[in-house]
């Protein structure tokens, strides 16, 4: 259980020493770093889905036939519906737009743009834990080498994560501290959704292939409904692509090199 708290909170501390880049940096994040970032953390999070979520959950069920892809397309389209649901019904505003998406509210922009991101990371604390959840139980060949691969590969890509959130804030006219402070609290959802999922995995052993496949599919509607759209926006969007791929393979690496 240790070592699976100490991978729940990896990714957390990736956020942290993101939001620090606050002391370190005087102006706003420049538009080309930001595209590079966003398409650096899309790629991470696709590549992941993949190799450590899709295929995992599908190998659970190999013995199975053809049926062994129904567990993974039932969790993953769970999984997007569940991120949709919260999407909608939770008031939130992105950085870099001035428009609240959700159910009209009073709450501030620094409550909405912290509830945005609460929504983005919660699904990449669910698939940290999911992947320990099935390392735990020997499922699938996913070991703890390959679940702390998903957490370091999560960590690498909530570092510019990270920055992204708490230079704006700075920008703002927050001081630094809160800068910091609200950068690194926006990851600090994450080992919670994770340590989350693995009490029920815990509890629901035989939902393992769906859990997987659930925590895929808010995964990539995250991406789908937020990073690649920021990312491809206005100019420099070849810099976002570039991105994407450094983050994908740099994930496949890890996945297959840790696992």
């Amino acid at each position: 259980m240790e070592t699976i708290i100490i991978g729940l909170l990896i990714p957390l501390l990736g956020t942290m020493l993101g939001a620090a880049f606050v002391f370190l940096m005087r102006d706003e994040m420049s538009p080309r770093l930001q595209k590079s970032l966003l398409g650096f953390a899309s790629g991470v999070m696709v590549a992941a889905s993949v190799w450590s979520l899709l295929i995992p959950a599908m190998e659970l069920e190999e013995g199975k036939g053809a049926w062994s892809v129904l567990p993974a397309a039932v969790g993953f389209l769970m999984g997007m519906g569940f991120l949709l649901l919260i999407d909608e019904l939770t008031p939130h505003l992105h950085i870099g737009t001035d428009k609240p998406e959700g159910p009209r509210s009073h709450l501030s922009r620094t409550a909405m743009l912290a509830l945005a991101v609460t929504i983005h990371n919660l699904p990449e604390g669910m698939a940290v834990g999911v992947v320990f959840a099935g390392a735990e139980s020997a499922a699938a060949g996913l070991s703890l080498a390959s679940a702390l691969a998903v957490s370091i590969g999560i960590a690498i890509q909530n570092i510019p994560e990270g920055a992204i959130i708490s230079m704006p804030m700075r920008a703002a006219g927050n001081s630094k501290w809160r800068s910091f402070l609200i950068g690194s609290l926006s990851g600090a959802v994450e080992p919670i959704g994770g340590m989350a999922v693995v009490l029920l995995a815990s509890l629901m052993t035989p939902a393992l292939p769906y859990l997987l496949a659930f925590a895929a599919g808010a995964m990539i509607y995250v991406v789908v409904e937020e990073l690649i759209p920021e990312a491809s926006e206005g100019e420099h969007s070849n810099l976002s692509t570039i991105g994407f791929a450094i983050g994908f393979v740099l994930m496949m690496v890890l996945d297959v090199v840790m696992g």
